[in-house]
């Protein structure tokens, strides 16, 4: 079964900050960023970013090199940012709101790195390692001296702009590397599709070394609209919806987790912010899609929610869903739709041959989006392969993920083949009972998570935040028992104040679990 995306011509060198630059010969005086009360524009912008391109190629880090950026968001993160791809190089995420252990783990995963750009704030995270670490705010005088005209380098399609960490399955962090291609091909879909332009401003609302943020930092300034910075490390929900209350901000990209919580804070607040959005485009994990219904479905709301999938191996975003068309009664999951320009799903079965339509399969991805590869694993890379369709060769990256197309031709994710775990002698995907609770009334958010009894078996525990008062354990199982198996009921329910996020925006599973870790050995009831 193959699903194809329409097919739309690009630039013989598709690569994304031409096209910014494109838009500061055309608006120089428009405003290209906006944070903490400092405004840039993009002739500004395009200044900064240049002089900075040429200190990297006075370093000798041009084409082919790894930039580190351990940066908060801000005007210079920008600079960076640009001035690394206008010199050719690619650069490479360390979120500073990641603990420093973890910085430390991927400092060590990164081959062949030039340099790290950081900042007073920021350096001593970095400083253990093996490269140079340098400021750009110790660095104005020198840069001043450099030409404010872009270098002259050649940049291609097929070149590596960023490389961005996700976790491995062996615990070993990965670095995937996407192409100028790919990320282009991306925004210019995002652009043609959706009528992105000029006035489309963007409020970044995730983490810097999330896969979603590179598209979420990049996408304005490729339509020539302003990009909002937030002045804080970590989300911070109050800080961002006073933003979209007080800029003319159109549209935000964010994790299923994220959106959650800002449609609370809108909708405890009777604020109107969201619902006059222009687009909220978010994925990246199982939808819950009972925390926006209410919302949704207000008067008024002109907000459309893009409900898109994607994997950070292939650019992040592959099919995308406009979420009004979902209908709870006929689809009991949400559909994430239909692939983006330039890019084909293939469902396959374990020997890589199609499956029927309707057929469940792996989900693999074809086209403009998929990445270069790992640039820190060996046998990993084998996920990115080549099979024949139609006589011809096809490369495609292996995302490890179950679904199918339905009737109306949308695809729908079932899941993590790898998710599945065993449980007294059973396979279960803990999202499917995720589902199953977040439609029982009372509960606003669960997640469930595999534990270990006393004598080390594996065992299912549910996590609910109650919609009012606490809820009895015996009352949530009787109701589970009604649509699930008796294997795929959890062994325990506990009431939480809340679900833990990742630095991502992400259900943070592994947190959840220590968090309540004593209180596993109690008898069980919810409290």
């Amino acid at each position: 079964m193959i699903l194809q995306g329409k097919r739309v011509a690009l630039p013989s060198a598709p690569v994304v900050h031409r096209q910014f630059e494109a838009h500061v010969a055309a608006t120089p005086d428009a405003v290209a960023v906006v944070c903490a009360g400092e405004r840039v524009t993009y002739a500004q912008l395009d200044a900064k970013a240049n002089r900075f391109a040429h200190f990297l190629a006075t370093c000798g880090h041009g084409p082919g090199a790894k930039v580190g950026v351990c940066l908060d968001y801000s005007v210079d993160m920008l600079v960076a940012v640009l001035g690394t791809l206008k010199a050719g190089a690619a650069y490479v995420p360390f979120d500073p709101a990641y603990p420093s252990a973890r910085l430390q783990l991927l400092l060590g995963h990164v081959p062949d790195l030039a340099l790290i750009v950081a900042s007073p704030a920021t350096a001593a995270l970095v400083e253990s390692a093996a490269v140079e670490v340098i400021e750009l705010e110790r660095l104005c005088d020198h840069l001043a001296d450099l030409p404010a005209t872009p270098p002259d380098v050649r940049v291609t399609g097929d070149d590596v702009c960023y490389a961005v960490f996700t976790s491995g399955s062996t615990g070993t962090p990965k670095l995937t590397a996407v192409r100028h291609e790919g990320w282009f091909n991306l925004m210019n879909w995002l652009q043609l599709e959706y009528g992105l332009h000029r006035g489309s401003h963007n409020l970044v609302v995730s983490a810097f070394g999330f896969d979603l943020s590179q598209r979420a930092l990049m996408t304005p300034l490729f339509c020539g609209a302003t990009q909002h910075l937030m002045a804080s490390r970590n989300f911070d929900a109050m800080l961002a919806y006073r933003m979209l209350n007080e800029h003319d901000i159109r549209v935000v990209h964010c994790a299923s987790s994220t959106l959650y919580l800002l449609v609370d804070w809108e909708t405890a607040r009777g604020g109107d912010a969201l619902t006059r959005l222009d687009y909220v485009l978010f994925g990246g994990e199982a939808l819950k899609v009972e925390r926006l219904t209410d919302w949704a479905r207000r008067e008024g709301n002109t907000c459309t929610l893009l409900h898109q999938y994607g994997v950070a191996e292939c650019t992040d975003v592959a099919t995308s869903y406009d979420l009004a068309g979902h209908r709870p009664g006929e689809q009991d999951i949400p559909p994430v739709g239909r692939p983006a320009y330039n890019t084909d799903i293939h469902l396959l079965d374990e020997n890589l041959r199609g499956v029927a339509p309707g057929e469940p399969g792996e989900i693999c991805i074809a086209g403009a989006g998929v990445g270069a590869g790992y640039l820190n694993t060996g046998p990993e890379n084998r996920k990115f392969t080549t099979i024949e369709v139609d006589g011809e060769p096809r490369r495609l990256y292996r995302t490890g993920d179950r679904g199918y197309v339905s009737e109306a031709g949308e695809l729908v994710v079932l899941g993590r083949i790898d998710a599945q775990v065993k449980v007294r002698g059973m396979r279960i995907d803990p999202t499917d009972i995720e589902r199953a609770l977040g439609r029982l009334t009372g509960i606003r958010e669960a997640a469930v998570a595999i534990t270990s009894t006393d004598s080390g078996e594996a065992e299912l525990t549910a996590f609910v935040v109650p919609a009012g008062d606490d809820l009895a354990e015996d009352d949530l199982r009787s109701r589970l028992l009604r649509t699930l198996p008796r294997n795929m009921v959890p062994a325990r329910f506990l009431n939480v104040p809340r679900i833990p996020l990742s630095p991502h925006g992400k259900v943070d599973r592994a947190a959840l679990v220590d968090a309540h870790r004593n209180r596993y050995a109690d008898s069980g009831t919810a409290s």
